[in-house]
């Protein structure tokens, strides 16, 4: 098989994630520049979470890509140190990662800068050093690398970005991030890591061997509950920016709401219990939150 294709192949697997989401990343109706552009930016977000992870494909294509020397592949710290370099390289050079070249253009078009992506990177290293946050706020504040970098890049591609509406995406996007961590407190817990406060589960008189069970009790249940209502507030604060916006983009905002908003519900339908697994949205559950945030319902 020629390089190219192999290249193709490697990038199309990590884009096909994308249907994994809570929310649409590039739906059909956006202008097809704008598809492009957002898949571009998806692509990117998700090889660096998926380096951060541990969770390349086998074979190490992408250490080679990144000129990583095999025996450092599975080293994450050399493999994002690598993917760092190779992201200043979109901006005043060319590239060796496929999904970074693909970047290119769209940084080239919409004149993106480094911070946002970069932000993305430092949540990954993060994620190598801090395995527990004690407050709230800590958990915020690592949402604001982890998250918020995409919100902003979102406005930057489609041209939209002001001071408010970065800050009411800021809102959704921690929103979002927190919904997922509560989806996969289970598959967290088996990385090694706890995305739930250590404040909050000492409130709730939760303990990490609680959470290894096979279904919630009582105390795990009140938890999730509790973050899930934060969540929910932190969604309908950013709300707001969908009713800034005009056209497709509006009905692409209201999306990602409503894929936070039906991802809650869904955890609630559950009984707040999501260790068997995490609990998914359906599609009728999706639309109807579509609906309801396109008519500004809260």
């Amino acid at each position: 098989m020629a390089t190219d294709d192999l290249q193709l192949r490697d990038a199309s697997a990590v884009l096909a994630k994308a249907a994994d989401e809570n929310f649409p990343v590039a739906p059909f109706f956006l202008p097809r520049a704008w598809r492009d552009d957002l898949m571009a930016v998806y692509g990117y977000a998700r090889l660096v979470d998926d380096i951060g992870d541990g969770d390349l494909a086998p074979g190490g294509a992408d250490a080679r890509y990144l000129g990583v020397d095999p025996e450092a592949a599975d080293d994450r710290f050399a493999l994002l140190d690598a993917f760092e370099a190779d992201l200043h390289r979109v901006f005043d050079s060319t590239p060796r990662h496929p999904l970074l070249r693909a970047l290119q253009p769209t940084v080239r078009r919409c004149r993106l800068t480094p911070e946002p992506f970069i932000g993305l990177i430092e949540a990954n290293r993060q994620d190598q050093l801090v395995a527990r946050y004690e407050t709230y706020d800590d958990l915020l504040a690592y949402c604001e690398l982890s998250a918020n970098p995409v919100g902003r890049l979102v406005l930057g591609i489609t041209g939209t970005a002001t001071p408010e509406r970065i800050r009411r995406s800021d809102a959704v996007c921690t929103g979002l991030q927190i919904v997922e961590h509560l989806q996969d407190v289970a598959e967290d817990l088996g990385r090694g890591r706890v995305y739930l406060p250590a404040d909050d589960m000492k409130r709730f008189h939760v303990q990490e061997r609680d959470l290894a069970a096979p279904t919630a009790g009582a105390s795990v249940r009140a938890l999730v509950a509790y973050e899930a209502e934060r969540a929910r507030c932190l969604l309908n604060e950013g709300t707001p920016l969908v009713g800034s916006v005009h056209g497709r983009l509006k009905v692409l905002l209201a999306g990602f709401v409503a894929g936070g908003r039906a991802a809650v519900s869904a955890i609630a339908a559950a009984g707040y219990d999501v260790l068997p697994g995490p609990p998914k949205p359906t599609k009728p559950r999706l639309l109807r939150e579509v609906g309801a945030v396109l008519r500004g319902e809260g």
